[in-house]
Order: C-alpha cells, then structure tokens, then sequence
C-alpha cells in the first residue's frame, strides 16, 4: 500500500437522472483531485439511485458512464470505485467498478447482501464472490451498503490481503448510528483503512443518512462528513497499517478450528 491521500464523494443521488449525476461527480472528483487524492469512492448506484420500474434502462447506459469515469480516473491519475446498474442479459446487478488510476477497469464487484426490506432481491440478481483487487494505491476489497452488517465478508478479504476496504452505500438516516460504528468496527477488527462514502439528501419515502468517513485501522475516523453534499479527504499512512498489524498480531493469533 501506498502512503497517499484517499476522498469520498457525498451527494444526493437524484432518482433516473444520469446526466446530473454524473455531472456532480465530475465536479467532486475534480476537487479531489486538487487535493491530490489518489483514491475517490463514490455513493451506491451513484448514476441513478434505485428506480426500479426503469431500472434495466438505466443500466443500459453504465457502459457509457465507466468510460467516462475511465477517462477521468486516466486524466486525473485517481483509482476511482462507485456501485453502478450493471446489465447481464435479463438480470440487473447492482456492481463496484473499481477502475484503476490508468483508465482500466481492476475488477468489478456483485453486490452479494441484498437488502429484502427494500425488495432489493426482487429487483437485483445476487453476486457470489468477493473481490480483492490489486490496484496501483494497494490492495483494495469491496463491499456495498448492507453488506457493512455481514462481518464474514470483510474478514474474508483481509484474509486474502485488502489492506483499504472501500464502501459505497445509500445507508438511510434513521439507522445512521449503525453505520459508523459499523465502519469502525471493520476497521479494527480487520486492521486495515476504511474508504466509506454514503448518499445523503431525499429519495423515494426515505432520507439517505451522509457521513461519509475515512477510518483508520485503530477505529480513528480520520474525517467525516455531515448530512450535506460534501467531498472529504484524508491522509493514509502505510506505516501505521504495518505496525499496528504487528503489534496486535491478530491474524497469525487465529484459531480458526474453533470457529
């Protein structure tokens, strides 16, 4: 991993409208990138938030929206990570593109957790893996939204290396305390910086939550944002990943068999 400076991008995420969207992100990741971030992680479905009776024809335009991110992230020299509306014949996947700081897609990431109480698994097919990418920041894991609450998942991908672990979600408002103690609490346990940025402002019957968080590997929230669009940064320190590993051996002390 690199010592480097990573930013989330928050913002209310307008429903069905592409173009807007995508405007604001330029604009967020334009500001980024003059605070010399190497590493931007943007809101779940960021281009169209959960419109689901025109959901398949959002979709059809991500191959679009991820070129143009992979001309930014080339322009900008940022690796750049956000859920999409992915198509796969009849079935839509709600997916992480992790698109490297030289324009080429490192990996992509199905959404695996599917929140039931939004209907989630009615309109969205399931992922069935996790995803460690090897990046030109570090080794990054992924995960969306609702998978925050499923511990098994980020242990499984510190196990095969995730030193940042990059969360793009639309957390409501009304749960909101979860989610920072939940960002906190992956942090420590898996010793490894947390990237994690939420939605904020009305959708659909429901208030997105922001605070969006950068944490360190002690559960430091190095910055955080408010209830706002608001685009924050903080300085990562490879040096503090490696010591505290090793002060606190915690992989080498498990005892998987009693698991």
């Amino acid at each position: 991993m690199l010592d480097m400076t990573a930013g989330c991008c928050q913002f209310s995420v307008k429903a069905a409208d592409i173009d807007a969207n995508l405007k604001t992100v330029e604009r967020a990741l334009s500001e980024l990138a003059g605070k010399n971030c190497r590493l931007a992680v943007l809101p779940e479905m960021w281009s169209c938030s959960f419109p689901y009776p025109v959901l398949p024809a959002m979709a059809k335009r991500t191959p679009e929206v991820v070129e143009h991110i992979r001309s930014i992230a080339r322009e900008k020299g940022m690796v750049i990570i956000g859920s999409l509306p992915e198509a796969d014949g009849d079935i839509v996947y709600n997916t992480s593109y992790v698109i490297d700081a030289d324009g080429k897609i490192a990996g992509t990431y199905r959404k695996v957790h599917l929140f039931s109480l939004h209907r989630e698994h009615e309109n969205f097919g399931r992922g069935s893996r996790t995803g460690v990418f090897n990046t030109s920041v570090g080794k990054i894991g992924v995960m969306i939204c609702y998978d925050l609450r499923f511990p098994e998942l980020a242990r499984k991908m510190a196990l095969e290396g995730a030193e940042i672990l990059c969360v793009s979600a639309l957390w409501p408002l009304v749960r909101i305390k979860h989610w920072l103690v939940l960002l906190r609490a992956r942090a420590v346990e898996n010793q490894l910086f947390v990237v994690a940025a939420n939605g904020c402002g009305f959708g659909e019957k429901i208030v997105w939550g922001g605070g969006s968080a950068l944490v360190s590997p002690l559960g430091e929230v190095l910055n955080g944002a408010g209830r706002r669009d608001e685009n924050i940064s903080a300085d990562f320190n490879a040096r503090d990943l490696a010591e505290f590993r090793k002060l606190i051996p915690c992989f080498d002390d498990r005892f998987p068999s009693a698991y």
